[in-house]
């Protein structure tokens, strides 16, 4: 394994860890809504506005690179998985670069939307005053670190291996 491979695995480890606690945080937080609601007839006021601008989205992009990086990502196979000479090549090479120019336009848009989120101060009010910034910079975190490793595996594993 590589120093870039580290760097990028230590990486997605961490983003994948914040992912998980997103999830254990809305099902915390769902529970004790249910609970407080059942038994003191009291809400968690913050839970529904929580979980939708921060958690979510956390749960939903921050574990991407790390779950393709492990093989667990959905796919459709309608081939064998190599196949020989050149065309296999341009075949596997395609197989990560488009995601990564789809991914990369993604990172590029979410990005924008998160970086005029912050310079604008934009919020969403509800019961707290929500800062929309830190909620929307997940998406081109998580995103942007899965085309480094699209691209990763693309040029450096795939170096390695021919």
């Amino acid at each position: 394994m590589n120093v870039l491979d580290k760097l990028l695995s230590k990486l997605e480890d961490t983003l994948h860890l914040g992912g998980c606690l997103a999830l254990v945080a809305v099902a915390v937080l769902i529970n004790g809504d249910i609970l407080l609601r059942l038994f003191f007839n009291e809400p968690v006021q913050i839970q529904f506005e929580l979980t939708e601008l921060y958690l979510m989205p956390a749960l939903a992009t921050l574990s991407l690179s790390r779950v393709f990086r492990d093989g667990g990502h959905l796919a459709l196979d309608f081939g064998p998985e190599t196949l020989p000479g050149v065309f296999g090549k341009v075949v596997a090479l395609g197989r990560l670069l488009l995601p990564a120019v789809f991914f990369a336009a993604v990172t590029y848009m979410s990005g924008k939307f998160a970086l005029k989120a912050f310079t604008n101060n934009e919020v969403e009010y509800g019961v707290l005053d929500w800062p929309l910034g830190w909620a929307y910079a997940v998406v081109p975190l998580g995103c942007g670190v899965l085309v480094l490793r699209l691209i990763h595996d693309a040029f450096v594993v795939r170096a390695d291996h021919t």
